[in-house]
């Protein structure tokens, strides 16, 4: 059977988003006659990045509870009672033969509305500790897929598939020839690179942290590719220079990757996963703020592996400059966490996913 029809929800941040394109991408090469959707939040990334990646996507008002106090909570219930009803529209007309969540708040009601109704579902967590969405999903799901050991703490063990996290498209770890991605970025080739990664949306203090670090950072012989993010360019733009540069957007992150010899990143999931393909020496430097404080507790997992660094926000004034100056004066150091970073690599994760949900489909 070629005509499968699949219904896709995770949304919010790029962690949510490209791992349910991925699945998608690996189940269309499989099944070329297949129908994709994909469900999100109406005023969130997906809604761009989803219809760029070639599939369908349809919106639901639906967001998380504020954590401070705030009117916009007095909406919660309206959002939950108004996106129920849409999900259940959506699964009616389109009848999925399957339905994968990966997380964010918009796969609620969409999973909801399809176990209801005895529709096979599958989760995908990408973060070592669960979301609040996959949590509440758990016991209506087939197979729940995890990238790190350890989650039973979650889930009901009995659905636990252990893949690793899917990267996006085309990132294979075999990069392209270091001196040929810098000059690509304008960069000098054989020069020492830092990369700098503030996941999808950019992060506001590691900005901070490289613009204030800029010229300690050039002193120790070090180029600059920074991607800043879209909301924060205008802002950095002006620290564009030979040495130093600013891109408010990494299309070529393969490119990227191969151009760096030291990378800052934050530690989402996708990140990270992303990060262990490359298997270059990483400082993450986690969110604060991310539910759950999921970021540092992926961090630390590879950092328990001599894997990555990491520093946490508040130790960023007094422990940058002297953990920069120790790993650059110690290039058997960096080797070693970078061949351990990959040692935890999960290429296949894609492709297991994939034969799992055909197990189903044929159940």
């Amino acid at each position: 059977m070629d005509n499968y029809r699949f219904l896709l929800s995770g949304g919010g941040t790029g962690g949510h988003i490209y791992p349910a394109i991925a699945i998608a991408d690996e189940l269309r090469s499989r099944y070329p006659g297949a129908k994709f959707l994909f469900v999100g939040a109406r005023d969130r990334m997906e809604m761009e990045k989803v219809p760029q990646a070639g599939y369908e996507i349809r919106g639901l008002w639906i967001s998380g509870l504020a954590r401070k106090l705030s009117w916009k909570n007095l909406l919660f219930p309206l959002k939950v009672i108004d996106s129920l009803m849409k999900a259940r529209k959506i699964v009616r007309e389109f009848k999925p033969h399957l339905v994968v969540g990966t997380g964010g708040f918009a796969s609620g009601p969409v999973l909801q509305v399809a176990a209801s109704r005895g529709i096979p579902c599958v989760l995908q967590e990408q973060n070592s500790f669960a979301g609040i969405t996959n949590k509440l999903l758990a016991k209506k799901a087939r197979r729940i897929f995890v990238a790190y050991e350890g989650m039973e703490r979650f889930f009901p063990e009995q659905a636990l598939v252990f893949t690793g996290n899917p990267v996006r498209q085309g990132l294979s770890g075999i990069l392209p020839e270091q001196g040929a991605a810098q000059a690509l970025f304008g960069l000098e080739p054989g020069r020492q690179t830092l990369l700098v990664l503030g996941g999808s949306l950019g992060a506001r203090r590691i900005n901070e942290l490289i613009a204030l670090e800029k010229d300690f950072l050039l002193a120790r012989g070090l180029q600059v590719l920074w991607q800043c993010g879209k909301g924060y360019y205008e802002t950095y733009r002006a620290f564009d220079s030979e040495q130093v540069r600013v891109r408010p957007f990494i299309a070529e992150m393969e490119q990227a990757y191969a151009a760096a010899d030291l990378i800052i990143s934050r530690a989402g999931a996708g990140s990270v996963s992303e990060l262990c393909l490359i298997g270059k020496p990483v400082l993450f430097i986690p969110s604060p703020n991310v539910a759950e404080d999921h970021q540092t507790k992926n961090a630390r997992a590879m950092v328990a592996k001599g894997a990555a660094l990491m520093l946490t926000e508040p130790e960023l004034e007094k422990g940058f400059e002297p953990l920069i100056t120790t790993l650059l004066s110690d290039p058997e150091r960096m080797q070693r966490m970078g061949a351990s970073l990959k040692g935890e690599a999960k290429p296949g994760a894609t492709r297991q996913i994939a034969d799992e949900i055909e197990k189903i489909l044929k159940d």
